[in-house]
């Protein structure tokens, strides 16, 4: 896989757009808000289910109702993204997540399934926006610096996200100082970030990158006389779009049902939220700290040599939770980790794939479709995961993950043999 096939918008350089390191600011800021408000579904959505419902079989369904909540919010920012830009699209999403935070939390203290559920459903447009908004950060980027843009913006996330998970103890003692349940405690903070991330995006993310993107689009269209479809071999661009969201699909499916698990899977034999919130902590930095390093690789080594890595990352990662003594916490961090890690190799090199594949006209709305796939492969990861750990075990649960991770291994082998074939070369697109 030493060369593969350039993308439609890395044959002609193009250079940097002054206003994009103040959008990549503005981004950062709130993706570390919004982190602490994605942590709190993470860390105890399950804990909280297990506990209203009862059953350990259902504690996947937070999982899965909050990121069927980030598909239908996917959709819904996606077309206001296409229409009037990120600014009011991502706003939106953020403060719906605050929505559905609060809407938890008074869903424990009312002991109310169907509002915890409906809750969950909205709290998942704050996940949807949080990961939407990695899109903005590529819309003026250079084709060349696209990974590194779209890490940027994913890194800002690791502040909040780890924190989160270790206020679990603080917020529910918090919490319970005030009637409230402790597991909802963290939905309290959950609350507080997803609406201050969404004040702050819509007060300062100006100019909006997407419109701009579309007027720089228009105006060297218009001096060359070419549209930028014309740039594209659809065929090869179609073929970047479909490993792109295979990639990311995979990728999200195999990390959502492993992590969801994994709390539930160590409070079973007698771990307790602080250890809990630990590793889960570790998962979530993996996820998101990696991310600056991560968009080199991509830039520089190429799109597909991530994508694979990504599956075989996530196989150790599945093997050793498999494989991990449940009393010990270093072994099941360590996977976690691993866990973590392979998903956003798979991310980032499955956004810069899609990102290189679509003309800007049409971006927002395709991604907002691209990433209701994504959610919704969520949605069966975490739906699924109870079933299977209730029937089969947490080792099962693990190693499956893991076998079905490393199909992306002879995926991206044949996007490389069709992009060969295709006379296209260079890593940009690889």
């Amino acid at each position: 896989m030493t060369s593969a096939a350039r993308s439609p918008q890395a044959v002609r350089p193009t250079p940097e757009h002054p206003a994009q390191r103040r959008v990549l600011s503005v981004l950062v800021l709130c993706q570390a808000l919004s982190g602490a408000g994605l942590a709190a579904g993470i860390t105890v959505g399950a804990l909280l289910a297990e506990q209203m419902l009862g059953s350990t079989g259902l504690a996947g369904l937070p999982s899965a109702l909050f990121t069927g909540g980030a598909a239908l919010g996917s959709v819904g920012i996606g077309r206001l993204c296409q229409r009037w830009g990120r600014r009011p699209g991502l706003a939106l999403g953020y403060g719906t997540g605050a929505v559905g935070s609060l809407g938890v939390v008074l869903a424990a203290v009312a002991d109310s399934v169907p509002l915890l559920f409906v809750s969950l459903l909205v709290y998942g447009a704050g996940t949807a926006a949080n990961l939407l908004a990695r899109y903005a950060g590529a819309d003026l980027a250079s084709p060349a610096r696209r990974g590194r843009a779209v890490s940027t913006v994913l890194f800002a996330t690791t502040f909040g996200a780890v924190i989160g998970p270790n206020l679990v103890h603080a917020t529910g003692n918090w919490a319970h100082s005030w009637g409230i349940p402790r597991l909802a405690g963290p939905f309290l903070l959950a609350t507080a970030a997803y609406g201050a991330a969404s004040l702050a995006l819509a007060v300062l993310l100006r100019p909006d990158p997407l419109l701009l993107a579309r007027e720089r689009a228009a105006a060297e269209e218009a001096a060359e006389g070419v549209p930028a479809t014309g740039r594209t071999g659809r065929t090869d661009a179609a073929r970047g779009l479909a490993t792109g969201t295979a990639v990311m699909v995979l990728t999200q499916l195999v990390m959502i049902a492993v992590m969801t698990m994994t709390p539930v899977h160590m409070q079973a034999h007698g771990h307790g939220t602080q250890a809990t919130g630990l590793v889960i902590a570790l998962h979530v930095g993996a996820m998101y700290l990696p991310s600056p390093l991560t968009g080199l690789l991509v830039d520089r080594i190429g799109r597909l040599w991530l994508a694979a890595a990504s599956g075989t990352t996530l196989l150790a990662a599945g093997a050793l939770a498999a494989l991990a003594p449940p009393h010990s916490v270093a072994a099941l961090a360590t996977a976690l980790v691993l866990l973590g890690l392979g998903w956003n190799f798979g991310l980032v090199s499955g956004t810069a794939l899609i990102t290189d594949a679509l003309p800007v006209a049409t971006r927002a709305r395709t991604q907002g479709l691209v990433d209701v796939g994504i959610s919704l492969a969520g949605a069966t990861g975490g739906a699924a995961s109870g079933a299977v750990v209730a029937g089969a075990g947490f080792p099962a649960l693990g190693l499956g993950g893991g076998l079905l991770a490393v199909l992306l291994v002879p995926l991206t082998l044949l996007r490389h043999r069709g992009a060969r074939e295709s006379g296209v070369t260079g890593k940009a697109g690889a």
